[in-house]
């Protein structure tokens, strides 16, 4: 099954790592490795940036912030690593960290070290050789959903998560603080989205429908998959948003990357998960699990739904901010614009169609 197994490959221009550094780092917390790594890039990171160090007898995950502007109070490596360390004890799907850094004579940016699973990762497409029934394609869609469910039901007093977010009001915060990175991280070529962000503003909840730990980016390409069961996750990755919050936020957020089989062409084209799969719930009947699930009331998610796309927007844009004005050089960016726009369409349509 090795075959299977998410790999990497050559580091791209202009985000190499200084590989003597890096390995003093990794044996003043790991003294009894041996050799050298080999620094290998994951194809991900339009965010923060993962590599991987391949030691002759152990492999090791780095993450790190991605080179040039940077969005206030983003990318914070140091805060994903503790949200990460308290969490494993009481969801067992957060990879081990190995260490933190905030050294600068070592990396321009804090980062950190943790262990690697070894998986599936179930990017745009599974891979080819994995063929799976359409019942076999169901079981994992609904393993991935009962993973969220099994998040936002953790005892996050216990597990000492209590500091990491600001009490009630989460989605007000969350409608002014995306709308602000939104407005400073606009170019010249893309709409305003003005109306999406007032629409947010006057429909959101007077207040939140619960507060729990939610993951703020729970895609099936930030889960692992045991690759003797591709049914069955072993891990949960990219810890970056994670926050205390409004539950159907948080599911909103998915189901913005949740591409289905009837969707239109240009969201078809920006797919980068298997949820077009026969098998794959739609987002209305993952909407309607979830509710069922947990006991909330999902009768009226357009608020939910539309934000989701919001921010899908912003994140975008701000990726493309960086592209845009040469701070990164990643081909893969040229055409969020173009994307930023379509999503802006996309939030005018649903808004449209609202009862709200």
């Amino acid at each position: 099954m090795n075959h299977l197994l998410d790999t990497a490959s050559a580091v791209r221009p202009g985000e190499e790592l200084d590989r003597q550094k890096v390995d003093a780092f990794i044996h003043q917390h790991l003294p009894d490795l041996t050799g050298e790594p080999v620094i290998e890039q994951f194809a991900g990171g339009a965010s923060n940036l993962t590599y991987l160090l391949r030691y002759p007898e152990r492999d090791l995950i780095l993450r790190r912030p991605p080179f040039g502007h940077r969005a206030k109070s983003a990318h914070d490596m140091l805060r994903e690593a503790n949200i990460m360390s308290a969490l494993k004890p009481v969801y067992r799907y957060v990879p081990s960290v190995i260490a933190t850094c905030s050294d600068p004579a070592i990396m321009d940016c804090d980062f950190y070290v943790m262990e690697r699973l070894h998986g599936i990762i179930p990017r745009q497409n599974l891979p080819k050789e994995l063929v799976l029934s359409v019942d076999d394609t169901r079981r994992l869609c609904l393993n991935v959903i009962d993973k969220m469910i099994e998040l936002h039901q953790i005892d996050y007093q216990q597990a000492g998560l209590t500091s990491i977010a600001k009490g009630a009001g989460y989605v007000a915060r969350q409608v002014a603080g995306w709308s602000e990175r939104y407005r400073q991280a606009k170019t010249e070529d893309v709409g305003d989205f003005e109306n999406v962000m007032q629409w947010l503003h006057d429909k959101m909840p007077a207040q939140d429908l619960a507060t729990c730990l939610i993951h703020n980016d729970f895609r099936f390409d930030n889960v692992v998959l045991n690759p003797a069961n591709p049914t069955e996750v072993i891990g949960v990755l990219d810890w970056e948003m994670a926050t205390l919050g409004d539950p159907l936020m948080d599911l909103g957020n998915t189901l913005a990357y949740w591409v289905q089989a009837d969707d239109d062409a240009v969201f078809q084209s920006v797919r980068r998960q298997p949820t077009h799969l026969a098998g794959m719930l739609t987002r209305q009947e993952v909407i309607a699990y979830y509710g069922e699930k947990t006991g909330y009331r999902v009768d009226n998610f357009d608020f939910y739904a539309i934000f989701g796309l919001f921010r899908l927007a912003v994140i975008v844009q701000q990726i493309y901010y960086r592209y845009f004005h040469g701070q990164t050089t990643n081909p893969s960016f040229a055409d969020f614009g173009k994307f930023s726009n379509y999503l802006e369409k996309r939030c005018l349509r649903l808004i449209k169609a609202s009862s709200l």
